[in-house]
């Protein structure tokens, strides 16, 4: 199999995103992206509009995927699983306890917004959200649609970043059951942008990595939209020394996170190149090949 360009981390209005499932894949078709992968924040409500949007376009491989944040040690810690099942019952389960927990946060945002003087309701976010996986983004763009802000960026740095006057933090599940759910679900596991959230600090990256190769990760994105040459050479041999799988991706979110083109990042300097996805592409079948044996094993035992 021959790939052109690929993007294995990207939004939707599921989630965060500006732009529907289908559209994304339209998107791609556009761009010559030849392979992309949905992974929307706690949700897999795109996945199906999204993988119907790419049969009806041979030139687009669709990877169905999510996007879990957990709790390590008090720190927010992104998981990305890849070739998931969008029908599996065990990891919406999870999934739908996390979006509970944001939901929970989300109401206490609007409380120290309206607090601040900021007269939004649930309703107001909800009606922007659209999908069921409601986030701090949709509070930003509602504060934008009504005047108090001239940019979203300017809202999160005045108000909903973390430390801000309206942050409100949220239950996070421990990385072992994120891990665990996206296995169960036929799916890889890899580390999202581990430099961009760990401060650019490869020694943190290295001591939170040991932890999650032990609960099971499979792989780290090694390629990521904000990522320095030097950043993204540490990654790849990081992954190769601990014998990790490597993934990447833009994080495209649309008109939600300007400046981050899908397929080619922040500047358009990012490429994922080919081999990524047909090392993903197999490692994915041999899996599934290694459970089919596993549970004709088991029947005949």
């Amino acid at each position: 199999m021959s790939t052109g360009k690929i993007d294995l981390h990207t939004h939707s209005t599921a989630s965060d995103g500006s732009l529907s499932p289908s559209a994304l894949v339209s998107l791609a078709g556009e761009k010559g992206i030849s392979v992309i992968a949905l992974t929307d924040h706690d949700t897999l409500s795109g996945l199906k509009e999204f993988l119907l949007a790419a049969e009806s376009m041979p030139s687009v491989t669709a990877v169905a995927g999510v996007e879990i944040s957990v709790d390590m040690a008090g720190s927010e810690v992104h998981i990305v699983g890849l070739f998931v099942d969008p029908d599996s019952a065990s990891l919406e389960e999870l999934l739908r306890e996390i979006r509970g927990n944001r939901d929970t946060r989300n109401l206490q945002i609007i409380a120290r917004l309206r607090e601040q003087g900021y007269m939004i309701s649930l309703e107001d976010v909800l009606q922007v959200a659209g999908g069921e996986s409601v986030g701090r983004p949709h509070f930003a763009k509602i504060l934008v649609e009504k005047g108090y802000f001239e940019t979203t960026k300017s809202v999160f740095e005045s108000c909903l970043r973390r430390g801000g006057s309206a942050y409100c933090s949220r239950k996070l599940p421990e990385p072992q059951r994120a891990i665990d759910a996206i296995h169960k679900a036929g799916g890889l596991t890899f580390w999202a942008h581990p430099l961009a959230t760990r401060g650019g600090e490869l020694s943190s990256v290295r001591k939170f990595l040991k932890t999650l190769i032990k609960l099971g990760l499979d792989g780290v994105e090694a390629y990521y939209t904000s990522y320095t040459a030097q950043q993204q050479k540490a990654m790849i041999e990081l992954a190769n020394i601990n014998e990790l799988l490597i993934s990447g991706g833009s994080d495209f979110h649309g008109t939600n996170q300007l400046g981050v083109e899908m397929g080619s990042g922040m500047k358009e300097t990012l490429l994922v190149p080919e081999e990524v996805y047909l090392k993903l592409d197999e490692a994915i079948k041999l899996r599934k090949g290694n459970r089919l044996l596993d549970l004709t094993a088991s029947t005949l035992a």
